[in-house]
């Protein structure tokens, strides 16, 4: 980015109050899904059409919630659900800005059957669950986002209902990430 173009960047992203001071790279520990959500709308700010954020953990680490918290950070149509069944769901923006499109890629097989989806990448913010390994040649740049869940937790301080810590990665990889936008 120039100097110029960085600035105005930084101009729109204070107007809208929502980025802070730095990108959330590397390891963050997340204790509930409020958290979750928090840490979702913290990334949404850095996201701009063309992003690729790919989210990697086991069933239930809180992959939909972060997602959820991108959705409320990006100003979409909500609400935000897994897409499990359907694949893929496109959440328009409600303030003129990318939409979000959140695909499961479960079910999918291949790079193949990602793209008979027919997802706009370059217009569009997309975040994908379930994708690793399935997006080579989609994009130049992504955000990997992997959320580590605790099992077995254990004690007598430990409630059965208790949100269980996470550790979420966030690493940037491509020219995209690597000039620390």
């Amino acid at each position: 980015m120039s100097g110029h173009d960085e600035g105005a960047h930084d101009e729109r992203m204070r107007d809208e109050g929502a980025r802070d001071e730095r990108m959330p790279q590397g390891a963050n520990t997340v204790a509930t899904p409020e958290q979750m959500e928090q840490l979702g709308r913290r990334l949404a700010a850095w996201l701009e059409p063309g992003d690729l954020v790919v989210l990697t953990g086991p069933l239930g680490a809180g992959k939909t919630t972060l997602t959820r918290g991108l959705g409320e950070g990006l100003n979409v149509r909500t609400p935000i659900t897994s897409p499990t069944f359907v694949l893929a769901r496109t959440h328009p923006s409600l303030v003129g800005g990318a939409p979000l499109v959140h695909v499961d890629a479960y079910r999918l097989g291949s790079a193949m059957e990602l793209d008979d989806l027919d997802i706009d990448f370059a217009r569009s913010i997309t975040v994908v669950e379930w994708g690793d390994g399935l997006l080579d040649g989609v994009a130049e740049s992504w955000l990997d986002v992997a959320i580590a869940r605790p099992t077995g937790a254990t004690g007598a301080d430990v409630a059965l209902d208790a949100p269980e810590p996470r550790t979420v990665t966030i690493t940037g990889h491509g020219p995209r990430w690597r000039s620390g936008n």
